[in-house]
């Protein structure tokens, strides 16, 4: 995996779909993975998940990231996942949400680190792509070995560890720990990937200056702003930082979001989950408030290209 960019985009679900891929990538987003799938849900062809594996017409590189806790059915979900065109797997071992974690998947397997590592040995002997580990610091607290554990995951033979550096008790509160992620760097001789607190261009330099890591995913940060990963790039390069778009040509993004996903999904779908994805496009700008409570009536692209013109015409009177 060689990136053109050291800052990628983190996997969100509900929001790291087809269409903020595409539009990240416009802007330089490195590697990308996809929302996270369930492996169990892949062994038994629920049809659900044959969208969150599309990564048609998306450049390299792309992980697909699954989620399980039984080593047998990760892999048996990993094979089907490249057997459907993955070019990379992601597991994931950070999703914090009760649904995951509480049945001992995602950040649940950090309650069983000897797990957590079968999982990954299984994953990374039923493919031959390269096999990536998204982590968390722990479960309540860092793990007391969380070195051991990261040099673990590189002996069951995975490329790539990325970091987030709060435990899953934790969610998105509290600060990062970037000095942790610093430890996993130097625990282990594969690539190691920061993710936490890039929420302004020179967090991007920032953390990986802190971390040693040699990328860094990006999550919160680039929620309406694919334009963003354009500025890190800059910031990393000690260049000039690109303003952020005005309010016409985020009028346009959120166009161009929409029409992507809704060839993804058809207009029904899309538009009911872009009523959670288009408002952060808006942020900060007047009428932004106004403008998210329409949008969660609006469900038809004509609707929502109405709300948009009515937007950009109350921004050139502000």
């Amino acid at each position: 995996m060689q990136p053109k960019s050291p800052f990628g985009l983190a996997p969100m679900a509900g929001f790291s779909d087809r269409a903020m891929r595409l539009l990240s990538r416009r802007y330089g987003c490195g590697w990308q993975i996809t929302e996270m799938v369930s492996a169990k849900a892949l062994v038994y062809h629920n049809k659900k998940t044959a969208g969150l594996l599309n990564t048609a017409g998306e450049e390299d590189p792309i992980s697909v990231q699954i989620f399980g806790s039984e080593p047998a059915i990760m892999g048996q979900g990993a094979a089907l996942a490249v057997a459907a065109g993955a070019q990379a797997i992601d597991i994931n071992m950070g999703c914090p949400v009760p649904k995951v974690a509480g049945h001992g998947e995602g950040a649940g397997l950090l309650k069983n680190p000897d797990q957590a590592v079968a999982v990954a040995r299984a994953v990374v002997r039923a493919v031959d792509v390269p096999v990536s580990v998204k982590i968390r610091l722990g479960w309540d607290k860092p793990l007391d070995d969380l070195e051991a554990f990261a040099a673990g995951l590189e002996g069951a033979g995975v490329s790539l560890i990325t970091v987030h550096g709060r435990t899953r008790q934790a969610y998105y509160s509290g600060q990062a720990d970037w000095a942790a992620i610093r430890r996993v760097v130097e625990a282990v001789t594969i690539p190691v990937y920061a993710n936490g607190d890039v929420l302004t261009p020179a967090d991007g330099p920032a953390i990986l200056e802190a971390t040693g890591a040699a990328g860094a995913l990006v999550g919160r940060g680039a929620l309406g702003r694919p334009w963003f990963f354009a500025q890190l790039a800059a910031a990393y390069a000690g260049d000039p930082i690109p303003p952020d778009p005005g309010p016409a040509d985020r009028a346009d993004l959120i166009l161009a979001h929409a029409r992507l996903a809704i060839e993804d999904k058809g207009e029904d779908i899309a538009m009911r989950e872009l009523r959670k994805v288009l408002g952060h496009y808006v942020k900060g700008l007047p009428g932004a408030g106004h403008f998210r409570g329409q949008l969660a009536q609006v469900s038809t692209y004509a609707g929502l290209k109405d709300l948009v013109a009515t937007w950009r015409l109350l921004q050139a009177e502000a």
